[in-house]
């Protein structure tokens, strides 16, 4: 089988909080076919490794599986929370873009069914 590493916007959306120094990002397969190749590779450890530079305390996964979806908290992340931080940057939304960002390989033949353009062959 072919495969290609394409980022995880392709594949699904996230939506983002956060409270205190805790932020939370789920991620929502954009079709249900996505889910099992989801919940194999976005585990606990690949996003604390995508955060690692953020120093995360804790990663903690929820899986919503009839929702095609999952929700990860991310204890320590937000440099003292919010209203404490100097950095706007800081906030939940713009982290889950990070998230989003994270390489996940896939069947080649999925191309047809990613979110946003498909890549041509060469």
């Amino acid at each position: 089988m072919t495969t290609m590493t394409v980022p995880l916007y392709r594949l699904a959306h996230g939506r983002t909080g956060d409270k205190g120094n805790r932020c939370n990002i789920s991620v929502i397969a954009w079709h249900p076919m996505f889910w099992p190749l989801l919940c194999e590779q976005v585990t606990q450890e690949a996003v604390a490794k995508q955060f690692a530079h953020r120093q995360p305390s804790r990663v903690t996964r929820y899986l919503l599986p009839r929702l095609h979806a999952m929700n990860f908290v991310l204890d320590d992340v937000l440099d003292g929370g919010v209203n404490d931080a100097l950095n706007l940057d800081s906030h939940g939304k713009s982290l889950s873009f990070l998230l989003l960002d994270l390489p996940v390989q896939i069947p080649a033949s999925w191309a047809a069914w990613l979110a946003g353009p498909c890549p041509t062959e060469a």
